[in-house]
């Protein structure tokens, strides 16, 4: 004679078995959802700066920066050509005073 398992039974375990994977389930995403809050909570009190924010301002220092490499450029030749012009009138005015001297 042989037994037969209990048909009740394998549906005993299949719930349990269906039960504790929704609790597992479950239990991940609560796990999930509170790492995720207090690593939030950190990070605003550590007044860290969200990286999209990051990098739409590294953008736009670095094209400041390059503008003022542009306008310092600029300045220079404007300020070269001030002192070429300076030395010449000098001259020319040392050259007039002597001049009139003799």
């Amino acid at each position: 004679m042989t037994m037969k398992p209990d048909p009740r039974i394998l549906d005993d375990i299949a719930r349990v078995a269906g039960g504790a994977v929704n609790i597992f389930s479950g239990l991940h995403q609560q796990i999930h959802d509170d790492i995720r809050a207090r690593i939030e909570d950190m990070a605003a009190k550590l007044d860290l700066v969200p990286r999209d924010d990051f990098d739409r301002l590294a953008g736009a220092v670095d094209k400041l920066r390059k503008r003022v490499d542009e306008l310092e450029a600029a300045l220079s030749v404007a300020e070269g050509k001030k002192a070429a012009k300076a030395p010449a009138k000098k001259a020319a005015t040392k050259a007039k005073t002597t001049k009139k001297k003799k």
